[in-house]
C-alpha cells in the first residue's frame, strides 16, 4: 500500500527547532500525531510519501522509516503556511502517481482540503481526512466553514479525534458510515520502562528546585500560557514551586515580559524546544502538568502525562473532558480563569493523596491509547476503501530514493 499524506505541518528535524525555525511554530499536537501515525504505519510495511511545509534548516527530502519519505515544500516565510497550498497543488499530484490512497490532515490550514481533493482526483484514489481542529472564528469564518463542509463532504472517510468532533460532523450532515473515531496516541518513546537514553545534559537543569509546575507545548495565544503565568503569580506567597515552560513559539518574548511584570521571572524557566523523544523524561521531572488552553481538541501532552503518572490540571474545553474526568483522573478548570487554575495547582501540590489517586486512574484510562494499537484502527479505515490486494512487494533500496523534483512531470 502506498499512502500520500498531506499535512501543512509535520514533525521537523532537530535542525529546524532552533534560530529562525522557532517562528514557524514547528512543534504541536498535529505535528506529533501525523509523525507517530506515519512511523506506526511504516512499521506495518506501508509505503508513505508525506508532503508538508519546509521550515528553515529542514531538508527538502528526508527518509521516513524504512519505506517512506518526507517531501517539504514552501517558502522560508513565517506566514500563510509558507505558501504550502500553492506548492502542494503543483507538486503533490506528481508525487501521488501510483498512490493507493490520499490522507489529509486538517488543522488550521483549510486550503489542504481543496489540495487533497485535487491530488486524490489526479491519483484516482480514495481520500481520507483526519480533523485535528475546526474553524472557530476569524474574519474568514463563513468562507472557511463552507470550504470545510464542502471538502469533508467529498472525502471517502473522515477521522475524528474526539467524540465531540465526531458528533459535530454528524450534525453537519456527514453520514455515519464515513465517520470514524480514532484518538491521538502515545508513541513508542513512552513505552520503554526506562524512557529515553541518557542525555549529554539533564533535561531539567539542577538549578530548578522542586516542586515544579510544568507546561509542555507551543507558545501561542490559543494555548493560554499567559493565563498560567497569572495563576502562578497568585501562588507566589502560598508555595515555593517553580514554573517550567518547555516549548517555544511566537509568543515566547511576550510571555517572558509578562513573567517579569508579574514578578515571577525569578521562578519561571523557559527551556525552549526539546526533541519529542525527550518528553518522557521531562514529564517525569514535573510535579504537576498544566494545560491552560483557551481551546484544545484533545492535547496529546495530556495523554503522555497521564501515561507518565503526572497529575494534570487542564482547561475544561474541546475534547479535554472526554479524556480527563474531573477529580478522578485530573482537575479541570474554566479557560481564562487564573484564580481557579491557581487553586487547582495548589491543591495538587499540597495533597499527595489526591495527586496519587488521579495519576493511578489516569494511567488506567490511557492504557489502550498507544500507537501500536491505534494504528490498526487507521489501517481498517484504509482497507475498507481499497480492494483486496496481493501482498506488498519489498520496498525499493535506499539508493532508489530520488529528489522530489524528479517526480514532477
Amino acid at each position: 500500500m502506498h499512502v500520500l499524506r498531506l499535512c501543512s505541518v509535520f514533525e521537523p528535524p532537530p535542525s529546524a527547532l532552533l534560530g529562525r525555525g522557532v517562528r514557524f511554530d514547528p512543534i504541536g499536537g498535529m505535528q506529533n500525531h501525523a509523525a507517530q501515525l506515519s512511523r506506526a504505519l511504516d512499521g506495518l510495511g506501508v509505503r508513505q510519501t508525506v508532503v508538508t511545509t519546509r521550515p528553515p534548516d529542514a531538508p527538502a527530502l528526508a527518509r521516513l522509516g524504512r519505506h517512506g519519505r518526507v517531501v517539504r515544500l514552501g517558502l522560508p516565510v513565517a506566514a500563510m503556511r509558507q505558501g504550502y497550498a500553492a506548492a502542494a497543488w503543483l507538486r503533490a499530484p506528481g508525487l501521488a502517481d501510483g498512490a493507493d490512497l490520499v490522507h489529509a490532515h486538517l488543522g488550521e490550514d483549510l486550503a489542504v482540503l481543496p489540495v487533497a481533493r485535487h491530488v486524490a482526483a489526479h491519483a484516482r484514489a480514495p481520500l481520507v481526512v483526519t480533523v485535528h481542529s475546526r474553524l472557530r472564528g476569524g474574519p474568514f469564518r463563513t468562507l472557511g466553514a463552507r470550504i470545510e463542509r464542502h471538502g469533508l463532504a467529498h472525502a471517502d472517510a473522515v477521522i475524528a479525534l474526539t467524540e465531540g468532533t465526531r458528533d459535530a460532523l454528524a450534525g453537519d450532515g456527514l453520514p455515519d458510515e464515513r465517520l470514524h473515531l480514532v484518538p491521538s496516541g502515545i508513541g513508542t518513546e513512552f513505552l520503554a520502562e526506562l524512557g529515553t537514553p541518557e542525555l549529554g545534559e539533564p533535561v531539567m537543569p539542577e538549578r530548578i528546585p522542586a516542586p515544579r509546575i510544568g507546561y509542555v507545548g507551543r507558545l501561542t495565544p490559543r494555548k493560554g500560557v499567559d493565563v498560567l503565568l497569572r495563576a502562578f503569580a497568585l501562588l507566589r506567597d502560598a508555595t515555593d514551586a517553580h514554573l517550567v515552560v518547555v516549548g517555544d513559539g511566537p509568543e515566547r518574548s511576550k510571555l517572558q515580559r509578562l513573567a517579569a511584570r508579574l514578578r515571577v521571572d525569578d521562578r519561571t524557566h523557559f527551556l525552549g524546544f526539546v526533541p519529542h523523544d525527550y518528553v518522557p523524561r521531562v514529564l517525569r521531572e514535573l510535579n504537576v502538568l498544566a494545560l491552560p488552553s483557551r481551546h484544545e481538541e484533545v492535547g496529546s501532552v495530556l495523554l503522555e502525562a497521564m501515561h507518565s503518572r503526572v497529575p494534570i490540571v487542564a482547561s475544561r474545553t474541546g475534547g479535554v473532558p472526554e479524556l480527563v474526568e474531573h477529580r478522578r483522573s485530573g482537575l479541570l478548570v474554566a479557560p481564562e480563569n487564573p484564580h481557579e487554575l491557581a487553586a487547582a495547582l495548589r491543591e495538587l501540590l499540597e495533597s499527595r493523596a489526591l495527586a496519587r489517586a488521579v495519576t493511578v486512574a489516569a494511567r488506567r484510562r490511557v492504557n489502550d491509547c498507544t500507537w501500536d494499537r491505534l494504528v490498526h484502527r487507521v489501517m481498517a479505515v484504509y482497507e475498507d476503501l481499497l480492494p483486496a490486494r496481493e501482498p506488498a512487494p519489498e520496498p525499493e533500496p535506499e539508493s532508489a530514493m530520488r529528489d522530489p523534483a524528479a517526480d514532477v512531470g
